[in-house]
């Protein structure tokens, strides 16, 4: 179930047959979140969003990418550790939304485990566009393989193509890492300080006053 993804049942059918008849490698090729996608903020205040990493002297958050706490968790069994390592899930979310917390419940249940990445923020929601081309949500990736909604079907589809138990192995003691925001700042450091001798900058102009417009109930454009 979806909202802003729909599919027709003989859409449905086919992506399980294609599932059926295909090789499973795909999950393995490579993406956008593979290694992170970087994200910038120079020290006039531009964001940039690259694949590749900040210059030595700045600093820059990872945007999406699947955490290595799942996958390094010695507490899971060997079989399911390896799966993990193999084919990490990644689960990106928002506040409110029915079709995440469905998601989310299906993994929980069968014990996946998983990182979930939360977008809240205007700027979670264009590194989500960064990752996957659209801000529909939920957002899964399993491996290298995108799904964008949420299905019973499909998702259950893939995680029985990558070999996750259909039963969770999880021992009691496990504890799902906790669910983080997608985007995490961390601006870049200012360039280095004006020379002694170096005439004094001239005040800022202050801008004129605009009215303020009253926020809208979803500020990030996130659809569900």
């Amino acid at each position: 179930m979806s909202i802003t993804l729909s599919q027709t049942s003989t859409q449905r059918t086919l992506v399980r047959a294609a599932l059926a008849g295909v090789v499973f490698g795909a999950l393995a090729a490579p993406w956008a979140s593979a290694q992170g996608v970087y994200r910038t903020v120079g020290p006039d205040g531009k964001v940039t969003y690259s694949d590749q990493p900040p210059p030595a002297n700045g600093k820059a958050s990872v945007v999406g990418g699947a955490s290595a706490g799942a996958a390094a968790n010695p507490q899971l069994p060997l079989e399911l550790r390896q799966v993990v390592n193999r084919y990490p899930v990644t689960l990106y979310t928002a506040t409110d939304c029915a079709p995440c917390n469905t998601g989310r419940n299906l993994l929980t249940a069968r014990g996946v485990p998983f990182t979930e990445k939360t977008v809240n923020s205007a700027e979670d929601a264009a590194a989500l566009k960064r990752l996957s081309g659209e801000t529909s949500l939920p957002f899964l990736s399993i491996g290298g393989q995108q799904i964008k909604g949420f299905s019973d079907a499909d998702w259950t589809q893939y995680l029985d193509a990558a070999g996750y138990p259909k039963q969770s192995v999880l021992p009691s003691g496990y504890r799902r890492p906790a669910a983080t925001a997608l985007v995490a700042t961390q601006p870049v450091q200012a360039a280095a300080a004006a020379r002694p001798n170096a005439a004094p900058a001239r005040p800022p102009v202050q801008p004129a006053e605009t009215p303020v417009t009253p926020p809208t109930e979803n500020p990030a454009g996130i659809r569900f």
